[in-house]
């Protein structure tokens, strides 16, 4: 039998994939930012976004320590728990610390945005704390792009977030999204996102293939001019092959494995990108297994 955490939630709640097993602590509702056309995850009238009350996240931390056995692993919601100031995020993974010391790994997203006025001295206290992982979504690495469908980054904004992350000690992961640059700029999208990975080299990168509910469509339409067309599965294919190809990496562990992806791509880029190349190349041809994807249950 499954018990909730005695944890008040505001509907509805996001986390990574990678987190469907961490205890899920929503200190800030919504997104910070919140004006990228794509996204409809916190578009809901109670999801404008607030930090919730200092006292009422410490009385749920303590709650936590006092009812869950052997927590390891803290995800901070929502969209952006980074928006709360160095004092506040301090003052929380203390809490977590003194109050559930079996936690190993606390994780946030966070918005390149929101690392400006942090100094690296202050992410690395809050990696001595505890915070050891970072979700950046870059969506791309094209200033083009990211400029149509309003993320307020940029290729070098992002960047500079990614190595002011791994300065302090901090792991990071970072999203693209295939095929947001349309049809047009799929080309340019692939090769700066890969760019962008390539300059930062994260510990982790992932992929998920646009997909709309709500009305992202209309807005991303309308931010690209009316002039949109969306990829078809062999040109999201194509443009996963370019973005593979183009990446210079170390040793980034590389996910392809939302339920958004219908050709499942796992591994180590470096040491397995020919081996992905060829999966690519084969589901081009239609000799790869795919999943069948269905929009209404994303």
């Amino acid at each position: 039998m499954y018990y909730y955490p005695p944890v008040e939630y505001i509907e509805p709640l996001f986390r990574p994939p990678s987190e469907g097993n961490s205890l899920i602590l929503q200190v800030t509702n919504g997104c910070s930012w919140n004006h990228c056309t794509f996204c409809d995850m916190y578009t809901a009238e109670q999801k404008k976004f607030r930090p919730k009350a200092a006292d009422a996240v410490l009385a749920e931390i303590v709650a936590c320590g006092e009812q869950l056995d052997a927590v390891r692993r803290v995800f901070l919601a929502d969209g952006d728990a980074m928006a709360l100031s160095f004092r506040r995020l301090k003052a929380i993974l203390e809490a977590i610390r003194t109050h559930m010391p079996s936690v190993t790994r606390v994780s946030a997203y966070c918005l390149p945005r929101n690392l400006r006025k942090k100094t690296v001295a202050e992410l690395a206290e809050l990696r001595e704390l505890g915070l050891s992982l970072l979700y950046v979504g870059a969506e791309s690495g094209d200033d083009v792009v990211l400029e149509k469908i309003a993320k307020g980054e940029t290729w070098q904004s992002t960047l500079d977030a990614l190595l002011k992350i791994k300065a302090a000690g901090i792991k990071s992961s970072v999203m693209i999204i295939n095929g947001m640059g349309g049809r047009q700029y799929s080309h340019q999208h692939a090769l700066n996102s890969a760019s962008l990975v390539n300059a930062a080299q994260p510990e982790y990168v992932a992929t998920l293939v646009l997909f709309f509910r709500g009305q992202g469509e209309q807005r991303v339409r309308e931010g690209f001019g009316g002039e949109f067309q969306l990829l078809s599965q062999p040109e999201l294919f194509a443009e996963m092959e370019t973005f593979i190809g183009a990446t210079e990496l170390e040793r980034s562990i590389f996910r392809s494995d939302h339920i958004s992806n219908s050709l499942v791509l796992k591994g180590v880029l470096g040491k397995d990108k020919s081996r992905m190349l060829q999966q690519i190349q084969a589901a081009i041809v239609g000799q790869a297994p795919l999943r069948n994807i269905h929009i209404s249950s994303l």
